[in-house]
Parts: C-alpha cells; structure tokens; sequence
C-alpha cells in the first residue's frame, strides 16, 4: 500500500509514519545505484551559528511549535555552518541583462542528457506507465522534469542541507526585493528539514543538496517532501535519492497535487493577426491562463487545427531571445502546472522539449 506523508502543517497534519523521508544514506533496498554524494571541498564556510543570538531564538521557537526536544534543535543549528558564497547566488540577475531562450534550452537539451534519459525511461518503463495511469502525468513530463533537475541523479547538490537552509534563514541577502518574503519561505523550510529529522531520527548534519536546500532527484524542498513524496514502491519508506519509483511517484503526485489535468496538451502553437494583434493585452497576465479561445483570438492571437477548439484557458507565453525575436506558444493549465515546480516558463519549456526529444529517441 502506497502512503503519503505530510509535515506541512503542524496544526493540522502530523508526521504518520517515522521512517518515511529522504534517508542520508543510501537505502538498504534501494532501487537504482546508489549515487556517490559527498560534500563538495571547494565550499568556504563561514561561522557555525552557535553564537548567532537570531538563530538560537528561532531554535527555541521551532522546539516549542514542533513539540521537539529544545537541546537537539539549537545544537543542530548551532552545528550549521554559514555558507558565504550561497547569498549572493540568490540574487536576481542584474536588470538589463537579456533573456535568452536558445542560450536557455542549449543547457538543458544535449546529448548527454537526451541518452540518460533513454536509459532512464527504460530502465523505468513499467513504473513511468503505472505512474501515468494513477496520476494522469505523462511519462515524458516526469523524464523531463528529472532530467533538468538532475540529469537522472548524477548531480543531486553537494552542500549539506543544514548550512544551505540555515545560510538562507538567518543570512539571507538584504538587496533582494523581496527578502523578507524569501527569508520567510527559508525559515519554514528549515523548521520542516528540523522536524523531519526529528521524527526520523535521522542525522541531520548528513543529507546533502542544492544550495537551496532542495534535495534527491526530483529536488524537493523539504516541504513537499512532506507533502508530496510517496512510497511508490510500498516498501515502508520513502526515498527520493536511490529508490527510482519513489522518484517517480512523488513527481507525478506533486504534479496531480497542482491541478494537471489528464490528457490535456501543456502547449499550442501560436501566431499572430498583426492587424487584430493586442500583445500587451495578452501578455498582461504572465504565465497565468486566463484567456478563452475566443477571447486569445480576438486579441490577435491564431490557433490553427484542434487548438481551435480548445475548450480551456490560455495565456501567451513569451521566451525571448536576446537581440533575436522573442519565441510564442500558446500555454494551457497544465502548462502553468509544469511551472508550480520551477516558477519560469524557460524552466517549463525546457521541461516539455527535454521529455520530448527522449521520447523520440526512445521511438527511434
């Protein structure tokens, strides 16, 4: 039987079974090779936060809503060390700097990640198909989004999870627009990194991750872990770094979670009537379908052949490309999903092109 852990909530949902979470260490059933992760020697670190008055408050006070034991919380905190390079990679890019799409999709789109991606889709033929058949998620939208995540899991992240989390909780960059917010979002996620810990009686000095604290193949924050991640394979625990199916359950099951619609395309094809055309109209709105067919095509936008049809929401999805015209498709609900893992439409489009590209090549 597949279970479902949540840590969202304290309030309202609790931990249900101890040992489901993302192990340090490799599983001792694991269902892919184990990938070697150890931290990476060309980090610099700055001070532990034993001593930082800030860190310690918020110790205390994760102890007290998360009913856990106060002496463990501040010295796991306290064991954290300041990552001084990770701040100023959470600033935005410096304006003007032009986007571009090709240059965008060129990193993600390659060879070496189109052949893992075979590999992968083979080797993980029957779970992508049960996978699509509970969720309604494609098997090239999960390839994909493992894929550019971590090309299969060859790179997961090589900080510790700790210092990542406890770096941006309590030393997030102040020229950022919206620090408060961000430094906000990463003290939630360490406070459910600290309970799941807790709860699993895992050590919490040994999972390693990006340098936002996202970890295993898919990446996951520790929050959706807690919410989305599934024991896929029903063997009592959920491992998202060497168990493939539980990869494969938890991206779909997230996907599900966010409203993706089965069978619906993710996008159409798209031109424009320069006679009707109102682009800044139908750019207002962003990534965010708002649009019905017959509004997208009054405002100047063309759907040829079943996008006609489309019964769903649109919106315009543009992809500059630096000096070069900027690229359009047409982007449905399920587009707009894709985008609730990674708030981007590159990210998105890179997502939709990659799954693409495998399953050609798987159909070569």
């Amino acid at each position: 039987m597949r279970r479902l852990i949540s840590l969202a909530l304290p309030a309202t949902v609790c931990l249900t079974l101890a040992c489901a979470t993302l192990p340090s260490t490799a599983s001792p059933k694991a269902k892919a090779k184990p990938v070697a992760q150890k931290q990476a020697t060309a980090v610099r670190f700055g001070p532990t936060y034993a001593t930082h008055d800030d860190a310690m408050q918020f110790a205390d006070e994760v102890a007290a809503r998360r009913n856990l034991d106060r002496d463990w919380v501040r010295a796991t905190i306290g064991g954290a060390r300041m990552l001084p390079n990770v701040p100023r990679l959470m600033l935005p890019a410096a304006k003007g700097t032009p986007k571009n799409w090709n240059a965008y999709r060129a990193r993600f789109i390659d060879p070496v990640r189109i052949a893992a991606g075979v590999r992968f889709w083979r080797d993980n033929a029957d779970t992508l198909a049960r996978a699509e058949a509970e969720f309604g998620v494609p098997a090239e939208i999960i390839v994909g989004i493992i894929g550019v995540e971590t090309i299969y899991g060859r790179n997961m992240g090589s900080f510790r999870v700790i210092d990542a989390l406890s770096t941006l909780a309590f030393d997030f960059p102040q020229a950022h627009p919206r620090a408060a917010e961000r430094q906000a979002f990463f003290r939630d996620e360490l406070e459910s990194f600290l309970s799941m810990e807790s709860r699993t009686h895992e050590d919490p000095m040994r999972p390693l991750g990006s340098y936002a604290g996202a970890m295993g193949m898919p990446q996951f924050m520790p929050s959706s872990l807690a919410k989305y991640a599934v024991d896929f394979d029903g063997d009592g625990k959920i491992d998202l770094v060497n168990d493939t199916a539980d990869v494969i359950g938890s991206v779909a099951n997230y996907f599900k979670a966010f409203g993706w619609k089965r069978g619906m395309p993710s996008t159409f094809p798209v031109r424009f009537d320069e006679a009707r055309l109102q682009k800044a109209i139908l750019l207002a709105p962003d990534i965010l379908p708002t649009f019905g067919a017959d509004s997208f095509v009054a405002a100047g936008a063309v759907l040829d052949g079943d996008s006609a049809n489309y019964k769903g929401l649109l919106a315009l999805i543009e992809l500059q490309n630096g000096a070069d015209a900027p690229t359009y498709v047409a982007g449905t609900q399920n587009f707009y999903v894709i985008t609730r893992y990674n708030w981007s439409s590159y990210y998105a489009m890179s997502v939709l092109d990659l799954g693409r590209e495998v399953k050609t090549s798987m159909e070569q």
